[in-house]
């Protein structure tokens, strides 16, 4: 087993900032190859209060907060407009980015890319995502993929 600080969000492990314990393959192959994660040292504390300060800077401020910022996201369809072919097959697929910019085009505010959680989506139509506001809570939002005229 190896001990890591994360530096990254890691679905199913952990927030950045957090000290875990993985088996060595995964480790070594993937998380810290990928720049997920660091080894754990005594000198790496500093860095762990480091990590956490600025993921509590990213995070909404209140509870509230994001629980409103929740309600709007779904409550409302976002319309993505990306290049089609015919059948409306997508041109590539949709990004973490492409809906983080899609909300803040909406008005419905700013979220953070990395928190985005997206299935493939390689055709046009209605399709879900998730996006995690607070470590408690997250949003189903929906997603409309419309070919560019």
């Amino acid at each position: 087993m190896s001990k890591l600080i994360l530096t990254h969000e890691v679905s199913g492990l952990g927030a950045p900032g957090d000290v875990v314990d993985v088996k060595n393959g995964f480790a070594r192959n993937y998380l810290v190859p990928k720049g997920f994660a660091v080894a754990w040292t005594r000198g790496g504390e500093k860095q762990i209060e480091q990590i956490k300060a600025a993921r509590a800077a990213r995070e909404h401020a209140t509870f509230e907060e994001a629980e409103a910022l929740k309600v709007k996201l779904e409550n409302t369809k976002v319309t993505l407009v990306v290049k089609a072919g015919a059948g409306g097959r997508l041109f590539g697929s949709v990004k973490t980015t492409d809906v983080a910019n899609a909300v803040a085009a909406a008005g419905l505010g700013t979220v953070d890319k990395r928190k985005i959680e997206l299935n493939p989506i390689k055709l046009t139509g209605e399709h879900t995502a998730t996006v995690r506001l607070r470590d408690e809570l997250s949003a189903t939002i929906t997603l409309v993929v419309v070919a560019a005229k």
